[in-house]
């Protein structure tokens, strides 16, 4: 719901250290200028949902409801010119499906910007993750209802990601 430079500067000075923006942001561009110039890039995330249709990654809202006409690709790099600080990417395509992210379309992402990437949708098993940074290049993942209900302990996860020579906080 962060549609100003005021609903920013509220949630910053009430704790927050990034904000994250994503319907207002393809909606109004410009805001990701105004809030990089007011509060620094370091804490704009730009979150991304997408769906794969007809062979292409199209841009979508409402939590990937409401269909754009907008490239997956194309949009990323606008963001970081813009001066997102990071891009938080959701494959709508494989949210709740826990059958792993989208590896291919991480590791596009991944190397055409110069920002950091969480990837998001689709976490399942401990080998996800280890994908996800090993042959995605994301630099942080995602995941919710595997760690709510149980499906992966979050300690397996970080001793398993360690082996395989993934650093963890």
């Amino acid at each position: 719901g962060i549609k100003s430079i005021k609903d920013v500067e509220k949630l910053l000075k009430n704790g927050a250290d990034k904000i994250s923006i994503n319907s207002s942001a393809i909606k109004n561009p410009n805001l990701i200028n105004e809030l990089s110039k007011q509060f620094g890039n370091q804490c704009i995330v730009v979150a991304v949902d997408a769906k794969l249709i007809d062979n292409e990654w199209k841009i979508h809202l409402v939590g990937g409801k409401v269909p754009t006409k907008i490239d997956l690709f194309e949009w990323v790099l606008e963001a970081e010119d813009r001066g997102a600080g990071e891009i938080l990417f959701t494959s709508m395509d494989h949210d709740g499906t826990k059958s792993g992210f989208a590896i291919n379309t991480l590791n596009k992402i991944s190397s055409s910007i110069n920002i950091p990437l969480i990837a998001s949708g689709g976490a399942g098993e401990n080998r996800h993750f280890i994908d996800v940074f090993k042959k995605g290049n994301a630099d942080a993942a995602l995941a919710a209802s595997v760690f709510h209900y149980g499906h992966i302990s979050i300690n397996k996860l970080k001793k398993e990601l360690r082996k395989n020579g993934i650093i963890v906080r």
